[in-house]
């Protein structure tokens, strides 16, 4: 809580008892993007409960590079630690620094090639084996081809095909049970629901099977160049490396953060190239031009400039990780105001991007804001995947996965709304998701231009901005 003397400004709507509570319930999206015009730093009510969020880029950045003072914690990383015990994403500040140092090894780009390759062979088998005519749940499907990709990069051939399927299925569950218990006041969380028992069955299973394949891999002792070796063998300047209980977090962190980032922007960029027309064949012509009908590589990264473009607008719009909490562990002061010990801080992606003075028409999709020759936000203004000291270590590795799988579905397959389909919108539970996402296939037949066709790029069409 905040002193009254210096009390940071409470947003406009407050109602008796209930706080913010309606607008948050009618329109949490809309409610967050409207905080900017109210401060830097505003304090929101839910109920009896206060919450501090941090609107401006720069202030929340310069916030979050205090880990020590403003450190990981709030209802979401209690339930998220449930699940991913205390990896570099969860970990509290007092062991976040060795954790950093021993899992950064695994994330240097000299491996990045070997990861690629291991992404790509997923994603082709994955995408290979969809039917024509075949209706997708999109993020159901995205999810499982996220999953699959980051189980073969940490475990390379340790896992089954089985196996991998397993893992996609019990995530699927585990990131469901997040959210229903974090809506879930104590003691109504301990009650043994289907749901509560569905929800630590997938734990326990997981866990199971990622302690199977270290057990495995250390009776071996062989360097598979994957995640799960670059883990076992890192170490710190007096020789120590992780404990099995470390890996077997960081293994848990890794699988369910890049599941849930790469299954939601895949989701929302295929969503959003239903919406456009001229920009999903401006998209196609880039993969049949980079691509000519081969699997993507990553030397083709640099190639698929749309691609990306289409990759970082997605993540601009739709932030998976759309409202992220910090607890404060000591008294302190925010931009002049005083801020107590246990207060409950929140940044959240989506309203940095949708802030108009970064973002001219940011309610449009417009990955052509991205080109080189056009201003650029800056530097704190785009933050998918968080800023400061606790910025996700795996940014590059999601990217180019995601950036490789754009690529290939689009280059093999058209996808296209069914008839009379729902209304796609986002489903706001622990990650941003598009609720409802159910596409079509087609089978494409990826041209293959001459050399000067090539050179060729696309109009940009903006007759198809919403």
């Amino acid at each position: 809580m905040t002193t009254a003397g210096n009390a940071i400004p409470t947003a406009a709507g407050a109602r008796p008892l209930l706080g913010h509570l309606l607008p948050l319930l009618r329109d949490p999206l809309g409610f967050l993007a409207s905080l900017p015009e109210q401060g830097d730093v505003v304090q929101v009510r839910i109920g009896p409960t206060s919450v501090v969020i941090l609107c401006d880029p720069q202030l929340m950045h310069d916030v979050l590079r205090n880990d020590r003072v403003f450190d990981k914690g709030g209802q979401m990383f209690d339930r998220y630690r449930e699940s991913l015990g205390d990896g570099l994403g969860t970990c509290p500040h007092s062991r976040h620094r060795r954790q950093r140092r021993l899992v950064q090894p695994a994330f240097h780009p000299d491996r990045m090639p070997g990861y690629t390759e291991i992404i790509a062979t997923q994603t082709a088998t994955q995408v290979s084996a969809w039917r024509e005519g075949q209706v997708l749940d999109v993020m159901a499907e995205t999810t499982a081809l996220a999953a699959r990709n980051v189980a073969a990069a940490l475990f390379s051939d340790a896992l089954t095909p089985a196996a991998r399927a397993q893992i996609a299925q019990d995530l699927a569950t585990i990131m469901a049970g997040i959210f229903r218990r974090m809506m879930t006041p104590p003691p109504l969380d301990r009650l043994p629901t289907p749901n509560t028992r569905r929800y630590f069955q997938a734990c326990a299973r997981l866990r199971r099977t990622i302690d199977d394949a270290l057990a495995q891999r250390q009776a071996t002792g062989t360097d598979h160049g994957d995640l799960l070796s670059m883990l076992l063998t890192a170490r710190d300047d007096d020789g120590r490396g992780l404990s099995d209980a470390e890996i077997s977090d960081q293994a848990v962190t890794f699988l369910m953060g890049g599941a849930e980032t790469v299954g939601c922007t895949l989701s929302w960029a295929l969503h959003m190239l239903t919406q456009h027309p001229g920009l999903e064949q401006r998209l196609h012509q880039e993969v049949d031009t980079v691509l000519a009908g081969r699997r993507a590589g990553y030397t083709d990264l640099p190639r698929l400039e749309l691609t990306r473009r289409l990759v970082d607008e997605t993540l601009r719009r739709y932030p998976p990780a759309w409202i992220v909490t910090r607890k404060v562990t000591t008294d302190t002061e925010i931009s002049g105001h005083h801020v107590s010990a246990g207060t409950t801080l929140i940044y959240s992606p989506y309203l940095i991007h949708q802030r108009p003075d970064l973002y001219p028409a940011a309610d449009h999709f417009d990955p052509d804001r991205w080109a080189p020759e056009r201003p650029q936000p800056p530097r704190h203004g785009f933050i998918p995947f968080g800023t400061g000291a606790r910025k996700c270590i795996g940014e590059q590795f999601g990217l180019i996965e995601t950036t490789l799988a754009l690529a290939t579905i689009t280059s093999r397959w058209q996808l296209r709304p069914i008839p009379d389909g729902a209304r796609v919108r986002p489903k706001l539970v622990a990650t941003l998701i598009p609720r409802e996402l159910r596409l079509k296939t087609t089978i494409r037949t990826p041209a293959h231009p001459s050399a000067a066709q090539a050179a060729d790029i696309p109009p940009r069409e903006s007759d198809d901005q919403p």
